[in-house]
């Protein structure tokens, strides 16, 4: 990735999970970077757009811009990579949630920096931050879970289709309404369009028209969707259970399921077959398979 090739640029340690991926790292400049590990990249004073609290290995990440409708402005979008990377490799982390205050998850890029004042330039380095968050998310060593209570609509709706899962409540609609002022979609189209069938995504694209949660799950947007009051409820639930489980085997897991997903099938099960010779050798692997021929639980490394 480009946040990787520009930390190699100037001799600093990448982790490897920064290089992740099936098209291997972009060209540098890609994205402004920073330090990733112990050290939490800053963004600019006075951006935190985001909140983070952290217990119990699960990093919950609150967009905290309701009076904005949650833009993902690029003081925004700074500070939610920064509480992604935030400790990434750290072996106390096992699972991210993602989610916001007020009625709207996100409503997308803030349109007040993508007027000709701003410039190229700035409209560039919007959408590269943007795209880099996105990719982050995938490209994390950890779970990433959307907690989705409201409207997500644009950029915003990427971020849900970025996410490793999605669950939200049964109020919660969906939409791409960029065509409807004149700037579509697009890079809200690349997560979509790996998200949800080729037709519907179109069709959100086309007509910038919502779909409803129900909708949003029967096209495999949404991992669930449940009654509001239970919405915390259930995805507590969730990321408990993947925060009980090894965070190697996890973080393996995801690497590999990504990496086969768009390959042919004979390449996808070279590729998952290695990952499981890799996974037996995994200490937490081999101790898993004696607790389950001893009927014991486990006692995971990590």
């Amino acid at each position: 990735m480009a946040a990787a090739a520009g930390l190699r640029a100037f001799g600093a340690k990448v982790p490897a999970w920064l290089w992740r991926g099936r098209c291997g790292p972009l060209a540098a400049g890609f994205c402004s970077g920073g330090p990733t590990g112990a050290r939490r990249p800053e963004p600019e004073p006075g951006s935190r757009l985001t909140s983070s609290r952290q217990r119990d290995g699960i990093r919950n990440i609150v967009l905290s811009n309701p009076k904005r409708r949650n833009a993902l402005s690029l003081a925004m979008l700074k500070s939610l990579r920064s509480d992604i990377l935030h400790e990434a490799e750290s072996e106390d982390l096992k699972v991210i949630i993602i989610s916001a205050e007020g009625p709207v998850f996100s409503s997308g890029h803030d349109l007040k920096e993508l007027t000709d004042e701003q410039g190229p330039e700035h409209h560039a380095e919007v959408f590269q931050t943007c795209a880099e968050v996105m990719m982050l998310i995938q490209n994390h060593p950890v779970p990433v879970i959307a907690m989705v209570n409201g409207l997500a609509t644009a950029a915003g709706c990427q971020l849900v289709a970025s996410c490793d899962i999605a669950v939200a409540s049964d109020k919660s609609s969906f939409a791409t309404p960029g065509v409807n002022i004149g700037l579509f979609c697009s890079t809200p189209g690349v997560a979509l369009g790996r998200a949800v069938p080729r037709k519907v995504a179109l069709e959100m694209l086309f007509t910038g028209e919502p779909i409803s949660a129900q909708e949003a799950l029967l096209h495999g947007l949404l991992s669930r969707v449940v009654p509001a009051d239970q919405l915390e409820e259930e995805t507590m639930r969730i990321a408990r259970k993947i925060a009980s489980l090894s965070r190697p085997v996890v973080s393996l897991g995801k690497a590999a399921f990504y990496k086969q997903v768009h390959q042919d099938l004979r390449t996808a099960y070279h590729l998952a077959s290695q990952t499981m010779v890799n996974n037996v050798a995994l200490q937490d692997g081999q101790e898993g398979i004696k607790a389950f021929i001893q009927k014991r639980k486990p006692v995971w490394s990590h």
